[in-house]
């Protein structure tokens, strides 16, 4: 004797094995929403309302900032999450709306390939940023740079 079982419905799908990459990426932008909101307000703050606010922000500023590893991977962290949260957001809109396989997929391709690339530049500037290079006008570096010997 054979058993039928009912067919599923849309209340009790069926379970699929492997990783469920939409659960994590669904956790991972709301984890990373919560924390970029506290990046990017720190950074607005110390940035424009510390200070003497806007018109206080140039290349020493930037020098003087970045000169403590703390604001590199602050603002390294920043860059990332913000990258990775908005890439997964455009890839969501195009699974949305892009129905043809191969524009969906080539959108999707595209959209990696921008992240990465941002992603790279944007860690390469952070990370190798040289606040006093040499040759640069005395003028236009800041204060520090003058008792920095190399």
């Amino acid at each position: 004797m054979t058993t039928i079982e009912a067919p599923r419905t849309p209340s009790r799908p069926a379970r699929s094995k492997g990783v469920n990459w939409e659960k994590w990426g669904w956790l991972y932008m709301r984890a990373s929403g919560v924390l970029l909101v506290v990046l990017i307000f720190g950074h607005l703050i110390v940035n424009l309302v510390l200070g003497e606010g806007i018109k206080a922000v140039d290349f020493g500023f930037v020098a003087g900032k970045w000169a403590d590893p703390f604001w590199r991977i602050w603002d390294g962290l920043m860059l990332w999450l913000a990258l990775i949260h908005g890439g997964n957001g455009m890839r969501t809109i195009v699974n949305d709306y892009a129905h043809n396989r191969t524009i969906n997929r080539t959108l999707k391709l595209l959209i990696l390939a921008a992240v990465v690339i941002l992603i790279l530049l944007g860690t390469y500037t952070v990370t190798f940023f040289d606040p006093c290079p040499s040759g640069a006008p005395a003028n236009l570096l800041p204060d520090f740079c003058s008792t920095i010997t190399k």
